[in-house]
């Protein structure tokens, strides 16, 4: 669930459906796919990574934290703070499979995870998230037409909400352990 919420392919519907505007399609299957390899890839290497740049897992939490708080504000009071340039059939692989589905706050939590949970059951919740991430990517123009602009309106606040207390929780419990 907390990988869901992260993620939060579903609030994503709204930033999507610009993509697709903007590039004129996005390949469902491949940002799956590459989406998933860097997840699975930072489950298994990120602290590795993080430890050859010296940099401390509660360190990398916090910022991630910062960028979660971030996109929540994003979500919940409908300002835009990150901007990424999309053109033609990369928008598939950046800005789509990262950083909005693979993006700092799922690598931070993935990391965060690790502490709580054997790899295989993360795996497991990653290959769940990633089902999920290919049906609505699939099935994106449907969902538009049931859900209608309100609908999405409060998808994103909703799971922008979730997504704060996910980042002030991730933000409390790693600043104390950074400190200490």
């Amino acid at each position: 669930m907390v990988l869901f919420a992260v993620i939060d392919i579903v609030g994503s519907i709204p930033i999507i459906i610009k993509l697709k505007e903007q590039s004129g399609d996005i390949h469902a299957g491949w940002a799956t796919f590459v989406s998933f390899v860097i997840m699975v890839a930072f489950l298994i290497l990120g602290d590795k990574i993080l430890l050859l740049f010296g940099v401390e897992v509660e360190a990398f939490a916090v910022a991630g934290s910062i960028i979660l708080f971030a996109m929540a504000f994003e979500m919940i009071l409908g300002v835009r703070l990150f901007r990424d340039e999309v053109s033609g059939k990369t928008a598939s692989i950046v800005p789509l499979a990262f950083p909005i589905i693979a993006g700092a706050g799922t690598m931070t939590s993935l990391i965060s995870l690790r502490a709580e949970y054997q790899e295989i059951n993360i795996i497991l919740a990653i290959c769940i998230n990633a089902i999920i991430v290919f049906a609505v990517l699939k099935s994106t123009k449907v969902i538009e037409r049931i859900l209608g602009p309100g609908g999405i309106a409060i998808l994103k606040k909703v799971f922008g909400i979730i997504l704060l207390a996910i980042a002030i929780k991730l933000f409390s419990t790693n600043a104390q352990a950074l400190f200490k």
